[in-house]
C-alpha cells in the first residue's frame, strides 16, 4: 500500500491488523517520526520499543526478522523502530518479505522504519508498495501553511485558542518541525493551565513568557552560519548555543530541514535564473532569500546527496549520546562550516 503524509493514518486504519510493516520515507524526517509516534500510540498495546539502526540492518539483514519474531525474557509485547538512511534496510526488508511469504513470520511484531533520504521510488519502497501487509508513506518537506495548521490542531487538542498569528509564530520558531512545535504547544498549555475542559486563549505575551522572544534565540542563525560557510560567525553562534541552552537535537533537525529544502530546490534551479524570482516562485519566505540563495550556490546536488544522510547520522548520534550531544554537534557543525567556506 502507498500513502502520503496526509492520508497515512486513514490508510493504516483501513489496513487494520494485517499491516505489520510501515516504511516512512521522504525528506521530512520530523514528519515521519511524528507519524510513527502517532501510530504507536494507537496500538492496543505498544509494549517495549526495540531500536535498530541502518548500520545494524546493513551489516546483519536477518536482524529485522529475528527481532520481529523474538520474545523477551518475560514474554512482553514489543514493537520495532528502525532509523535508516537511503537503502540501508533493503536487504533486511527483502528477507522479511521472503520469510513472511513462506509463513515464517506469523504474528510478528509491528515494524516501523523511518528511511531518511529514501523515496517511494527507491528499491526498498518498491518491495513493499504492492503488499497488503505493508504501508509505504512519503513525507515531503512541509510548508509554513501546513505546519501552522498542524500547530492550530495541536492547540485545539490541548484546549487552547491561538490569538492572531501565534500559530505561524510557533511554526517558524520550531523551524517547521512538528515535533518541536508539539513541544512548544505543550509548554504553552502547561503555562496557561489549559485543557479541553478548561480552554484558554494563548496570546503573544504568553508565548514570550515561555518561548524565545526574538529570532536570535532560535536555531536558524547557527544553521545559516554553518551551511553558509561563515567561519567568522561560527564561534559566536556556538557560544550562543551554550549560553541559551539550545537543544542540540533541535539544531540538528533545523539543519536537516534546511538541507532538505536545498535538496528540493537545487534540481529546479537553472543557469541564468534570477535568484530572487526563483526563490519567490518556489515559496521561500522572503526574509530567508539571502541565506537560502547563498547556500544554494555552495551546495550542488551531489554535495547535498552526501550532506542529507550525514545530518541524519548526526541526528541519530545525538539521540544516542545525550550527555555529549553539545560537543558532538559543535564538532560536526565546524566541519560542515569549513567545507562550505572552502566552496566560496
Amino acid at each position: 500500500m502507498k500513502a502520503n503524509q496526509r492520508d497515512y493514518a486513514q490508510a493504516a486504519r483501513n489496513a487494520g491488523a494485517k499491516c505489520r510493516l510501515f516504511f516512512f520515507c521522504g525528506q521530512d524526517e520530523a514528519g515521519a517520526s511524528a507519524a510513527v509516534a502517532k501510530l504507536v500510540a494507537g496500538l492496543p498495546d505498544a509494549g517495549e520499543r526495540v531500536d535498530l539502526s541502518g548500520s545494524e540492518l546493513r551489516s546483519d539483514p536477518s536482524r529485522l526478522v529475528d527481532e520481529a519474531r523474538s520474545t523477551s525474557l518475560f514474554g512482553d509485547v514489543r514493537h520495532i523502530l528502525a532509523r535508516v538512511s537511503g537503502e540501508e534496510a533493503h536487504d533486511a526488508l527483502l528477507s522479511w518479505c521472503e520469510l513472511v511469504d513462506r509463513g515464517e513470520v506469523d504474528q510478528g511484531w509491528p515494524i516501523f522504519i523511518i528511511a531518511t533520504s529514501a523515496t517511494d521510488k527507491s528499491r526498498s519502497a518498491k518491495l513493499l508498495i504492492k503488499r497488503d501487509d505493508a504501508l509505504v508513506a512519503i513525507f515531503y518537506p512541509p510548508d509554513l501553511r501546513s505546519v501552522t495548521a498542524d500547530v492550530r490542531a495541536m492547540a485545539d487538542a490541548a484546549g487552547m485558542r491561538l490569538d492572531g498569528s501565534l500559530g505561524e509564530t510557533i511554526a517558524r520558531a520550531a523551524g517547521l518541525d512538528v515535533r518541536l512545535a508539539q513541544s512548544e504547544v505543550d509548554k504553552l498549555a502547561l503555562y496557561l493551565d489549559a485543557s479541553p475542559r478548561s480552554p484558554k486563549t494563548a496570546d503573544q505575551a504568553a508565548w514570550d513568557a515561555i518561548g524565545a522572544s526574538t529570532e536570535e534565540d532560535g536555531f536558524m542563525p547557527l544553521v545559516n552560519a554553518a551551511l553558509g560557510g561563515e567561519l567568522g560567525k561560527l564561534p559566536r553562534e556556538l557560544a550562543r548555543m551554550r549560553e541559551v541552552s539550545l537543544n542540540p537535537v533541535g539544531v540538528a533537525l533545523a539543519m536537516e530541514r534546511r538541507a532538505a529544502q536545498l535538496a528540493m530546490l537545487a534540481p529546479k534551479l537553472r543557469r541564468g535564473d534570477d535568484m530572487k524570482q526563483f526563490l519567490r516562485a518556489n515559496g521561500v519566505f522572503f526574509k530567508e532569500h539571502r541565506e537560502v540563495g547563498d547556500q544554494l550556490m555552495r551546495w550542488s546536488g551531489g554535495k547535498l546527496e552526501r550532506l542529507v544522510p550525514r545530518l541524519a547520522d548526526l541526528h541519530r548520534s545525538l539521540l544516542a549520546n545525550s550527555q555529549t550531544a553539545e560537543l558532538l554537534l559543535a564538532r560536526e557543525i565546524t566541519q560542515i562550516t569549513r567545507y562550505a567556506a572552502a566552496r566560496r
